[in-house]
């Protein structure tokens, strides 16, 4: 009776292992493809590849945005303010 007790324990833990093992590959590989994505944004705009960069990075991107989206409202001095915003942070991260 011992015996069929261990071989299920066995298999249960063999399958858990599986999983684990795969999930890790999975979130690896994920991990390796992220990195490498923010390592070229970052080189290709001449940045470190540090969470501020990449926040003030976000920033400027998302006051062009609001450009963008004042521009499509005809909000013509708004969209101005917030193109020399978004233009000024990013040209700031650039530099």
């Amino acid at each position: 009776m011992n015996d069929f007790f261990a071989a299920i324990g066995q298999f249960l833990g063999h399958v858990i292992r599986f999983v684990v093992d795969a999930l890790s590959a999975g979130l690896h590989g994920l991990d390796d493809a992220a990195s490498s994505f923010i390592g070229g944004i970052a080189g290709a705009l001449g940045i470190p590849a540090n969470l501020l960069s990449l926040l003030v990075l976000v920033l400027g991107l998302w006051l062009l945005w609001k450009a963008f989206s004042a521009l499509r409202r005809r909000a013509i001095v708004a969209t101005l303010i917030w193109v020399i915003l978004g233009i000024s942070v990013l040209g700031w991260l650039i530099n």
